[in-house]
């Protein structure tokens, strides 16, 4: 399962309610936003885990951090620490206000959304991206940043179009963006 299908999955309605709740806007645009900035969150993630520590750096953030709380109670996404928390996974994930704001920028043109308020639902979609992938990790129960089952976990679930490949994911990607 991927990020995208672990983020709108049947359980997860009401995080997709609380998004649309928070920015004005019904579940079915917020979903359109989802789709566009999750696979760009997901090919951050996977180049942040293939660079130097990525991967370790990724297994502390999830094994100290308490982002699973966004996918088992959304109404904590309207607090202002869910913002900053969301803030700070934008840039180690994306690596620049401006690629933030590209992606923002990318996502409204596609959807038609407001471009504020897709800069808005960013960084609470990244939070929830991590809470996704907190809960899959937390659940096959990981503790080694170097094993290949952790590996191959990462693949599966940054993998936007299930090839079991994440190469094409990345360059659909960027041929979006740019």
């Amino acid at each position: 399962m991927n990020i995208f299908q672990s983020l709108l999955g049947g359980q997860n309605s009401q995080l997709v309610e609380q998004l649309a709740k928070q920015a004005g806007l019904d579940s079915a645009d917020v979903q359109k936003i989802l789709g566009q900035v999750l696979p760009a969150l997901s090919s951050g993630i996977k180049q942040n885990t293939a660079s130097g520590n990525g991967l370790q750096n990724l297994m502390q953030a999830l094994q100290n951090g308490n982002h699973a709380k966004y996918l088992e109670n959304p109404e904590v996404l309207a607090e202002p620490s869910a913002t900053a928390e969301g803030n700070a996974i934008l840039g180690h994930i994306l690596g620049s206000k401006d690629d933030s704001r590209n992606l923002a920028r990318h996502a409204a043109e596609v959807t038609g959304a407001d471009e504020n308020i897709v800069k808005k639902l960013l960084p609470l979609v990244a939070a929830t991206a991590m809470g996704a992938l907190s809960k899959k990790t937390g659940q096959a129960n990981l503790k080694d940043a170097d094993s290949p089952d952790l590996g191959n976990l990462l693949v599966s679930f940054l993998d936007t179009n299930n090839d079991g490949n994440i190469t094409d994911d990345l360059f659909n990607i960027a041929k979006k963006l740019f």
